[in-house]
């Protein structure tokens, strides 16, 4: 039987952790929540799995422990930050804060930070803006890493460049956060450790051949992931990833033609007021129809019924805050040094 966690019992120990490395308590706040976000929604490799190598860039001073971004360029509508490899979590929450109401009096708020430490699990961010009855588009890229090859090609260029967007309905909002690549560096990395191959062979080796061994993308030389589509149409997951490139590190003026600075993100994110638009009562009979639509559509054989991006992580949010978090296997014992370190107790378990 599986160990379970209470969500704030997991929030207050990562906030401890992250306190007793450095952080004042509104930063380590963001980063706990947005973890424990992450792993309410299911997405294990982007929740608590990453406290463990956040502490160890607090330590090594890879990343930002005091102070705010600074404002290279602010607009109405239009803002950029250097994020001074601040934590990420943070960053993107004070950007949200800065751009909802901005969207309602100009309609649109855009921030694009450079240089922001990793920020985490995409959908943690998303709930909260659906929420104000606002949609949002969020995406980011690390281009200090390249694991993803360009279609037709066998060496790689990109990261995964995952885009996420969500907007309300009348019932619960549509939430997606899909990478560009047919699998997320995590993902790869825990089959690799773990000695596991790939469902399917979304990988290739350094000479350009399918493969489900996820050792290839880590090796000398190394292989790469596929765009989505894989050989026969991964032009398309391509042109997603190099779309998120010039959203993100494009608009930001930094990425992958400066000197790589460590583990890094560059953010675009976008909030809109569809109350500026065609109106909001409008947005949301429109939203609302299409849901009504698609979960109408007859499912195809083997599949019990159609589903919505997100549905399914927003029930299993909603049973994880009722009935605990189920944590992957992993992540407790690589926190476990770090709260032997720091004198913080380990999370009971309900």
């Amino acid at each position: 039987m599986s160990t379970r966690h209470s969500a704030p019992n997991l929030i207050g120990f990562a906030h401890a952790l992250l306190v007793a490395a450095g952080l004042d308590s509104a930063k380590a706040t963001a980063v706990a929540e947005v973890l424990v976000e992450g792993d309410l929604f299911g997405h294990t490799t982007h929740g608590l799995a990453l406290l463990a190598p956040y502490l160890a860039d607090l330590e090594k001073g890879a990343m930002e422990k005091s102070g705010g971004p600074r404002v290279v360029a602010d607009f109405p509508a239009a803002v950029t930050w250097d994020g001074r490899r601040l934590p990420g979590p943070w960053l993107v929450r004070q950007a949200l804060a800065l751009a909802g109401p901005r969207a309602r009096q100009n309609g649109t708020c855009t921030v694009v930070i450079r240089r922001s430490h990793h920020i985490g699990c995409l959908t943690a961010y998303l709930k909260p803006v659906t929420d104000q009855g606002l949609m949002v588009l969020l995406t980011c890229v690390d281009p200090t890493v390249a694991t993803v090859a360009p279609h037709g090609g066998r060496r790689a260029v990109i990261t995964p460049n995952p885009i996420a967007a969500a907007w309300p309905t009348d019932g619960e909002p549509v939430l997606l956060d899909v990478s560009t690549s047919i699998a997320a560096n995590g993902p790869v990395k825990r089959r690799q450790l773990e000695q596991r191959p790939m469902d399917s062979a979304c990988l290739l080796d350094a000479e350009g051949r399918p493969t489900t061994d996820p050792a290839v993308v880590f090796g000398d030389p190394a292989g790469s992931i596929l765009p989505v589509g894989g050989l026969d149409h991964g032009h398309k997951g391509f042109a997603f990833g190099l779309l998120a490139e010039a959203l993100s590190a494009g608009l930001a003026g930094h990425g992958r033609a400066d000197q790589p600075e460590g583990w890094t993100a560059e953010v675009f994110l976008q909030v809109l007021d569809p109350a500026l638009f065609g109106g909001a009562d409008a947005f949301r009979r429109e939203t609302t129809r299409l849901a009504e639509l698609c979960r109408a559509t007859p499912p195809r054989t083997g599949i019990d019924r159609v589903r919505l991006p997100g549905e399914n992580g927003l029930r299993q949010r909603a049973h994880q805050l009722a009935e605990g978090v189920e944590l992957y296997p992993t992540i407790l014992p690589a926190l476990t040094p770090w709260a032997e370190r720091y004198a913080v107790p380990l999370p009971a378990s309900v």
